[in-house]
């Protein structure tokens, strides 16, 4: 008979599992956001207008999946404030990204993305979400120096756009804002694909004032050439499927395991950003790729260790997957 022990165990060991599934694929998708934003620039989208089109799209195939699906559309003062303030800052790093990825790089704007796992962590522990545990502290640090050595690379073959870099630094600090925000005011009873749906709501209304006025007139430009429609299309889908199981994700393993998906995104769109877009590969990519690989193991099995060895549900492994999505 299998002891209680055994089952917490691989009740854990699967859970870890899904995670993993998770941020591997939320990772990549935040990696091919970027690539799709760099060809719909390259291909003359205005750049706001086409990324708040994409969150409104992505949107409403959220909700549509939601209703699908029965879950619950809980409409109230609650969920109005998350959607405001977690699409707010949901759409304010992207859009930092999608101005810079002209002047730096999509290389380098996917390794932005891997900062803010150790931001996120120390707000985490600061405010009790997370414990204090050396092995997690290593594979936050080994997956943070990764992004560093790529980030230290690409950011030296940047001509001429120092200021570009230096804004970037600061989407770090929003996106761990964000992770945080998410957590703690999750509205009860919400299911992830409606916040999902929420978020990419809130963002574009963040998003539709700076569009009016940087870009007035610009939306007919959208549907001006087959090219920039296929890619808002296929924008539209990778933003659908990315923040779906990005709020899955941050459900099942909270704030900090969900901030790993920067590590991944700043490896998967360095190699995407070098074969598909010709962009030249920076020096120590195999040693960056074997840090982020490792740091992301390594907490991995932190995690699994903590959850076993309390014999509960940690914060990092809360609800199931199923219970989830």
């Amino acid at each position: 008979m299998m002891s209680n022990a055994t089952r917490t165990r691989k009740r854990s060991d699967r859970r870890g599992l899904h995670a993993l599934g998770c941020l591997l694929l939320v990772g990549t998708f935040l990696a091919l956001s970027m690539v799709v934003a760099k060809l719909a620039d390259g291909a003359g989208a205005p750049r706001l207008t086409f990324l708040m089109t994409a969150m409104a799209g992505a949107g409403c195939v959220l909700l549509g999946i939601a209703v699908a699906r029965h879950r619950p559309l809980t409409f109230d003062r609650r969920t109005l404030e998350y959607a405001i303030v977690a699409g707010a800052l949901f759409a304010l790093p992207n859009a930092m990204a999608f101005l810079a990825v002209r002047h730096v790089g999509a290389g380098f704007i996917s390794l932005s993305f891997a900062f803010p796992i150790l931001i996120t962590w120390g707000l985490a522990v600061l405010l009790g979400l997370e414990r204090l545990r050396p092995s997690r502290l290593l594979g936050v640090l080994l997956g943070l120096s990764g992004g560093l050595v790529l980030a230290t690379a690409k950011a030296g073959g940047i001509d001429g756009s120092p200021g570009w870099a230096l804004l970037m630094l600061a989407m770090p600090l929003v996106l761990a804002l964000g992770n945080i925000y998410r957590t703690l005011r999750w509205p009860e009873g919400s299911s992830p694909v409606f916040l999902a749906a929420s978020m990419m709501f809130g963002g574009a209304v963040t998003l539709l004032p700076f569009a009016l006025s940087l870009e007035p007139g610009q939306f007919p430009a959208l549907l001006a050439t087959g090219t920039v429609v296929r890619l808002l299309l296929v924008e539209v889908a990778v933003f659908a499927v990315l923040y779906l199981f990005f709020f899955v994700l941050q459900r099942l393993a909270g704030p900090v395991y969900l901030s790993q998906i920067g590590s991944v995104a700043a490896v998967v769109g360095t190699l995407i950003a070098i074969f598909a877009l010709g962009e030249a590969p920076p020096p120590n990519l195999g040693l960056a790729a074997l840090l982020v690989a490792g740091g992301t193991l390594l907490f991995q099995r932190g995690a699994r260790a903590a959850s076993t060895t309390s014999g509960t549900q940690t914060a990092t492994f809360s609800p199931d997957l199923e219970e989830s999505s």
